[in-house]
């Protein structure tokens, strides 16, 4: 099939200024001389996008420079580490990272810190390095979102019962396999009824997830239910359903949330999104690098929550909230 429009609008004003954005060039220019680099793991897209309109108002707030990091897809492991150095280099006060790869951005973190302070946020990395970590209980966002399935099936069929599948947007990252576990020890541990047909691994590329989920309805006629594990296999997955108009008969649970999903979700073809705060993630690992290089004491871990958003609570204030982050 071909793939239709799987970028939201505002992933396409994005790309516009991703160019700009991997520069390096701060944002806003300030007197002080303090200056706290953010690196994403990709700045094209959406999500990545709210974390760092979260970075960009903490600099604003706190008077620090925010330069604006990251590769141009998630799967440019080795462009991440280059930046990553060359943020180093300018010997900032502090490095927000959130790593694309859990092996091998750990010894990078590890040399990196030994120059400058570390804090992450998002996925996990193979170091001890990070002096705070922000991030979304990865695990029990998988388990939120297995329950949320296996609500959406038991309505749809009066039963806990079927074949789902699962699929994750790129093998070895901290917060995806997180996210895997939690979904397959939950559904069975408390949801045995749910048979695990399939477990596939994407390339980064929506289109992949559409190719991937479009392959898995022909093979399995009896399924019911998947779950995408970030926002790009939201996109794929979501398109898939909706071209083949199942989603009455097939229930998706997603993870991260913008324009495309969000109507996926209105629509129908998606039945919840995991929805995670990465404003939140972006103005908190600011706030927290700041407090680090002035060598105050800070959380080692933070968890900064994750909820799921159906069309039953998709208008509460607070949901409307995450799903609406003012990005300017």
């Amino acid at each position: 099939m071909r793939m239709k429009s799987i970028l939201s609008r505002r992933a396409f004003t994005a790309l516009a200024g991703a160019a700009a954005i991997a520069t390096a060039m701060p944002v806003t220019s300030f007197a002080a001389d303090v200056t706290i680099p953010i690196i994403v793991k990709d700045t094209t897209s959406f999500y990545w996008q709210i974390v760092l309109a979260g970075a960009r108002a903490a600099g604003k707030d706190l008077g620090v420079n925010v330069p604006e990091l990251g590769a141009q897809a998630e799967s440019d492991i080795n462009g991440q580490i280059s930046i990553l150095e060359n943020a180093v280099a300018g010997k900032p006060a502090a490095i927000v990272i959130s790593p694309t790869e859990f092996k091998a951005l750990g010894k990078p973190i590890d040399e990196a810190a030994k120059s400058v302070p570390i804090v992450g946020i998002d996925s996990a990395a193979d170091s001890k390095a990070f002096k705070s970590f922000l991030t979304t209980d990865n695990v029990q966002g998988g388990r939120i979102a297995a329950d949320g399935l296996a609500a959406a099936i038991k309505e749809m069929t009066g039963k806990e019962e079927g074949e789902v599948v699962i699929l994750t947007n790129l093998p070895g990252v901290g917060s995806l396999e997180q996210r895997r576990e939690g979904f397959l020890d939950q559904i069975k541990t408390k949801h045995p009824g749910l048979k695990v047909i399939a477990d596939k691994y994407g390339d980064g590329q929506a289109t992949t997830g559409l190719n991937m989920m479009t392959d898995l309805i022909t093979a399995n006629p009896n399924l019911v239910g998947a779950f995408a594990s970030n926002l790009i296999l939201g996109q794929g997955v979501g398109q898939a359903i909706a071209e083949n108009k199942l989603g009455d008969k097939i229930k998706v649970i997603a993870f991260d949330s913008d324009d495309k999903t969000v109507g996926f979700l209105k629509d129908g073809s998606l039945a919840g999104l995991v929805v995670q705060d990465p404003y939140r993630m972006g103005y908190d690992g600011v706030k927290t690098a700041l407090a680090v290089s002035k060598g105050e004491k800070v959380e080692a871990n933070v968890d900064t929550g994750a909820n799921l958003v159906t069309k039953a609570n998709m208008s509460d204030p607070k949901i409307d909230a995450l799903l609406n982050p003012k990005i300017k």
